[in-house]
């Protein structure tokens, strides 16, 4: 009879979207055995916390030289500011359009931003989210330029109609007087002069000001008299004015590459002009033109000659080359070449003041994909050495892997490695944007962001307390050969793209175990080691995986023959278990199709490789009847079994990467087999013989020596052995070379995550396999495997290999088909792939009371199954005898395909995979055996009639919870109906276990752990780009993070505590500094009158003298009245209270000296006046000559 839980029922009803069970299973733990959870919905608050990276699409900077502080705006709206390492700020415009440009309110604390839809607005710095304070939206006229003076409270727009209005910034009102065009230019001009591209203000007088029309009249206006005092005309299109300090010459560049020099006093003709990169006819005639001088800054010194940094101007025919900044200094021009198009540039300056001497010590590159800051004051101008996270696309991110909480002493080992490979040259001088305060964060556990890349290179970075620092870069390419030669390059006609691309990873952090898998179908083993080797020959396996599939989803395995599962410590070896075979029937004729080929060739020279991360073993997919091998769809690594299993739509593989052996190759329809388990022995390559066939015939003379033979060692080889065939069939594939396609951007996993597979595999030959005698339903060829060694290798004993040939890519006329993972290819969708696996100790069957070691697959039909696996005694038996593996079927079945797989024991404790504590695999026996500790198993169970242990499963679609040794399901929770999950992880919080989930909707949402519980449920971002469900992941302790642009790392939290204390973890942009002391005027430039004028700009610009300005011109908009932009004003608020309480403070400091002083005064006074009254007493009565 079935007990009724009255805990399950309650969890049903408190979920809207729940279809949770109400009724338990037979096997269901007691009612006074459920798990106590912990975690409730206020555990758990979504929020952004920061963004890393280069700005996407940058189009506009600034600086602060007092606060230090860079701020650059992009095409989309967004805002990123930077100081010192680690501190970072990120802000967004509301309408996303284009930030056109940005001015500091020098040490004030604030930024005017000008975008590309005719608005302006004020950001509040002083707080740890900037937030708008005001805005103001042209109505009638479109902003081009705008100029803010140094400590001057009034900002100059230019529009496109060559009129200037001036806005106050602290109302952010327009001020009624206004410098029109037709005033601006002469009465006899009867062109437009077109939009102003520059406005400033002569450094020595500053109710002069310059203002530069596009047609190339720049115009020197008298702000009192309210005229234009001269006027200058060049016939060429101006692009930017720079001053001369002293206020008596300006440049201005052009658009034919050409530099003008004007004196102020003589606007006749210009007093110089050149062209820095024309080449100079020796006739005296005009130099042939250049492509525009897009800006040009002329900086002074006290001690040499001043500086001219400009950008464009080359020739027009150095066509290619890349962008470049020019600097000109005395006689000499550096012309110093850029990897990216030049957005803009900014010099930055010892003093912030433009009339005096500016000092310049460095120049501020902003390119479309990176920012280089170049030292002025060494010789060879060297770059600065960037703090900031800004490679991260510097090859495109294809996958991204999130550790939160990882083991202390990996971040300190991996930078060891990752400082040998930082690059020389760099300035020696301090990074000089160094403004800003890192956070106080209470939040110290380490955390770690593996990213893999389009070129194969994998990146690791320190995340700890919201910054971002990589630690290390691999390079995976290495292992493999590259094309070099234009023969060996692919035709255009079929593109080879990223053939390195990393596709997926597994990383162990205990053990600092690493698997990769990339898009041509390999997988590559890494150990990490602190010492440098060179490795002679690259351990290789070649895997041959095919299966062709019928209608039939799980094939009758009845009347097979399955050999049974050895015991470890068995005296049986490899041989003695041997599986049915057959010739191949497979011909290796010039003609016949492309098989047993990779689609990469591993080196054959020796690899050096450096401390870190070196390569343990290389497996690779080989192409088969014609047919590329399939992308490999999911991956997980094991060190404390030394297993590697990997999946593709073609069924699974387990590798025994310490034996160098393939153990185990089913195709996925077989694992539903419930009969009896299916072994397959390990089976490792003989010794080639001097033809390098794939396969060679066995050599019964060493079946005593080697101890990892084929299992079909004595059956009939299933390669031809005749050497002449074999020796056409590879001269006919060299000379057919061609390469398959691989495009990166389509061989990702579908919006679904589902992990589709390839098209049907067209029924062929079988050709150098093994097959099994299984039913018609089912025909699956085993893999042929390989290992190629051009040296001796000491695995037990010496195994012998001859140097393979060279492997090249024939040429397939039938092969027209991609192989990406298209969401669209029907005949994919209904292929059966392998999408998850997960390691545990638990029971494998139901009739198990003990735990022992199996695998959890999963699949994108929503089947989980289970393997059993039997590992040998550790040491030297490991290392000689089977891993035995066997198929325990179907454990239960899922809608959707599975995301995720986890184990929980009775009282809700996570259980992960058992792994091996890391050791240097080439230091010493003593330090490998002092550090090889394998993590204890779970303890086995004493209550034989109990579930001890849950499985968490969960799909695309759902959630399930199965108790085991029974296997019955006891909770059930249906995700989502409308949409599909894209990721889903099963996470630790606050000291408890749920399962975290991002849909395609763009909902976030959290499961508790067992009842499935929904605590969180977000509508956050709906997807828009197959990126973000490529890289969104979650990690322990409510972090989560995903690719919000190429180049841009966003990283969120779902946890209430780390919202709470996210104000004290963000770092201030804004500290207090003293603005530096004017320059000195000097006793003769004071008495004479020579130094800089100052104005009077609200006798001006104020209501009173200008009137206001129309209504209609513009509309001021007040900050966002949302409840994040009100709490961001009264934040902004509060430090301008703050500040009025100390500048009151001090008033009343001075006041009270003030009122001490005076009393002391009137003290004096009072002590004369009675002094003074004694002695009028004294000699009040008597006569002069009494005195």
């Amino acid at each position: 009879m079935k007990k009724f839980n009255i805990r399950k029922v309650l969890d049903g009803l408190t979920a809207a979207s729940s279809s949770s069970s109400a009724t338990a299973q037979p096997g269901t733990p007691r009612e006074n055995d459920v798990v106590q959870e912990t975690l409730q919905s206020e555990h758990f608050q979504l929020c952004k916390t920061v963004r890393h990276g280069f700005p996407y699409q940058p189009s506009s900077m600034a600086f602060d030289p007092v606060q230090k502080i860079l701020a650059i705006g992009t095409q989309a709206g967004a805002l990123r500011l930077f100081g010192r390492a680690g501190v970072e700020c990120y802000c967004q415009h509301e309408s996303n359009a284009a930030v056109i440009q940005l001015q500091f309110l020098i040490n004030e604390g604030a930024l005017v931003s000008a975008l590309a839809d005719d608005s302006i607005h004020l950001w509040n710095l002083r707080q740890k989210i900037p937030a708008i304070l005001h805005s103001l939206k042209f109505n009638r006229e479109r902003i081009t330029y705008c100029h803010l003076p140094f400590q001057s409270k009034w900002l100059y727009i230019g529009t496109e109609r060559g009129n200037i209005h001036i806005v106050n910034v602290e109302s952010f009102t327009l001020s009624g007087y206004v410098i029109m065009w037709n005033k601006a230019i002469e009465l006899s001009t009867k062109t437009h002069p077109g939009p102003v591209v520059h406005i400033s203000d002569n450094p020595m007088d500053e109710g002069k000001l310059l203002i530069g029309f596009e047609s190339g009249i720049v115009v020197l206006w008298d702000l009192k008299s309210k005229k234009a005092d001269y006027r200058y005309n060049y016939d060429e299109a101006i692009h930017s004015v720079a001053w001369h300090h002293e206020g008596k010459q300006f440049v201005c560049s052009h658009s034919d590459g050409t530099l003008t020099t004007w004196n102020v006093r003589t606007p006749a003709k210009p007093a110089q002009i050149i062209t820095p990169h024309g080449k100079q006819p020796k006739d005296g005639k005009k130099p042939e033109p250049c492509k525009p001088i897009l800006k040009v800054e002329y900086k002074t010194t006290r001690a040499g000659d001043p500086f001219m940094v400009l950008s464009g101007g080359l020739s027009y025919d150095t066509v290619g080359r890349r962008a470049c900044l020019t600097v000109m200094h005395g006689k000499s021009t550096a012309v110093l070449e850029m990897d990216y198009p030049i957005v803009d540039f900014l010099t930055l300056c010892e003093t912030p003041y433009p009339n005096d001497f500016q000092e310049p010590y460095a120049v501020v590159v902003l390119l479309e994909k990176d920012l280089v800051v170049i030292d002025l004051g060494q010789i060879g101008y060297p770059i600065f050495e960037s703090p900031y996270p800004l490679t991260i696309h510097e090859s495109p991110v294809t996958c991204c892997e999130y550790f939160a909480d990882c083991p202390a002493e990996l971040i300190p080992a991996l930078y060891s490695v990752g400082c040998r490979q930082k690059r020389q040259g760099y300035s020696k001088k301090e990074w000089p944007i160094s403004g800003g305060n890192w956070g106080q964060g209470s939040q110290s556990y380490p955390e770690i962001i593996i990213t893999g890349h389009a070129d194969g290179s994998i990146k690791f970075w320190d995340a700890s307390a919201l910054m971002l620092q990589v630690l290390y870069k691999l390079k995976t390419a290495k292992v493999f050969e590259r094309a070099r030669g234009k023969e060996e390059k692919p035709n255009t006609d079929i593109v080879d793209e990223d053939p390195f691309a990393i596709q997926t990873l597994s990383w162990c952090p205990e053990s600092r175990m690493l698997c990769v898998a990339g898009v041509s179908a390999h997988v590559i083993v890494y150990r990490f080691s602190k010492q440098e080797i060179t490795t002679e020959v690259v351990q290789l396996l070649e895997v041959r995986m095919q299966c062709e599939f019928s209608d039939v989803d799980s094939p009758d395995p009845g009347g097979e023959q399955t050999p049974t599962l050895p015991t470890p410590g068995a005296s049986s070896s490899p041989q003695e278990c041997e599986l049915p075979t057959q010739p191949s029937t497979g011909s290796n004729s010039s003609d016949g199709p492309r098989d047993n080929i990779p689609c990469l060739q591993v080196r054959s020279s020796p690899l050096k490789q450096s401390p870190g991360y070196q390569v343990e073993l290389v497996i690779q997919l080989v192409w088969v009847s014609g047919e590329p091998p399939q992308q490999i769809t999911s991956l997980a690594v094991n060190s404390s079994y030394g297993l590697v299993v990997f999946g593709n739509s073609n069924g699974l593989a387990v590798v025994d990467y310490l034996q160098k052996t393939l153990l185990f190759h089913m195709g996925t329809s077989e694992l539903y087999s419930p009969s009896d388990p299916f072994q397959r022995q390990p089976r490792s390559p003989r010794k080639a013989k001097p033809s390098g066939a794939i396969c060679d015939s066995n050599d019964g003379s060493n079946a005593s020596e080697d101890r990892c033979r084929s299992p079909t060692s004595g059956s009939t080889s299933p390669c031809n052995s005749d050497d002449d065939k074999k020796q056409k069939f590879i001269e006919k594939v060299k000379s057919k070379s061609r390469r398959f396609s691989k495009t990166v951007a389509n061989d990702f996993a579908k919006m679904s995550r589902k992990i589709s597979s390839s098209s049907e595999q067209k029924t062929d030959l079988e050709k150098g396999g093994f097959q099994r005698r299984r039913p018609q339903t089912c025909k699956k060829q085993l893999c042929c495997v390989k290992r190629t060694a051009t040296a001796r290798m000491n695995l037990k004993e010496d195994l012998y290999r001859t140097k393979s040939d060279p492997i090249f890519y024939a040429k397939d006329n039938s092969f027209t088909r991609s192989r990406s993972s298209s969401v669209t290819s029907i005949d994919r969708e209904s292929r059966e792939a392998i999408s998850s696996f997960y390691y545990c100790e638990s029971f494998p069957r139901k009739t198990d009371s003990l735990v022992s070691p199996c695998l959890l697959v999963g699949t994108t039909h929503g089947s989980v199954m289970m393997v059993a696996l039997n590992l040998p005694p550790a040491g030297d038996q490991r290392l000689q005898q089977p891993v035995g593996i066997a198929s325990c079927g179907t454990l239960v079945k899922l809608k959707g395909g599975i995301l995720t797989m986890s184990l929980l024991d009775a009282t809700g404790t996570l259980l992960p995979p058992s792994f091996e504590q890391w050791y240097d695999p080439n230091a010493s026996d003593e330090e490998k055996e002092k550090g090889r500790k394998r993590r204890p198993a779970s303890p086995p169970s004493s209550q034989e009639s109990q579930d001890t242990h849950f499985a968490i499963l969960c799909s695309e679609k759902q959630a399930k919870v199965v108790a085991l040794p029974s296997q019955t399901r006891i909770y059930k929770h249906s995700i989502t109906e409308t949409s599909f999950v894209l990721r889903a992880d099963v996470v630790q919080m606050a000291g408890a276990n749920c399962i975290a989930c991002f849909c395609a909707n763009g909902h976030i949402m959290t499961l508790s752990l067992p009842s499935l519980r929904p605590l969180l449920d977000v509508n956050y971002l709906p997807l828009t780009d197959m990126r973000i469900a490529r890289t969104f992941c979650f990690s322990n302790l409510g972090q989560a993070l995903y690719l919000t642009s190429p180049t841009e790392i966003q990283r969120i939290t779902y946890s209430q505590e780390t919202c709470d204390n996210l104000q004290e973890m963000l770092s201030e942009l804004f500290t207090p500094v003293e603005t530096p002391e004017a320059p000195n005027r000097g006793f003769f430039k004071g008495l004479f009158g020579g130094g800089a004028q100052s104005l009077d700009r609200e006798d001006l610009f104020g209501e009173t003298a200008s009137g206001k300005a129309s209504r209609s011109l513009a509309q001021h908009i007040p900050g966002p009245g949302n409840m994040e932009g009100m709490k961001g004003a009264a934040s902004g608020v509060v430090g301008e209270l703050a500040r009025a309480r100390i500048a009151l403070d001090e008033r009343g400091q001075k006041l009270g000296e003030l009122e001490e002083r005076t009393a002391a005064m009137m003290a004096s006074a009072e002590s004369f006046s009675k002094h003074a009254h004694d002695m009028m007493l004294k000699y009040k009565d008597k006569k002069w000559y009494q005195l």
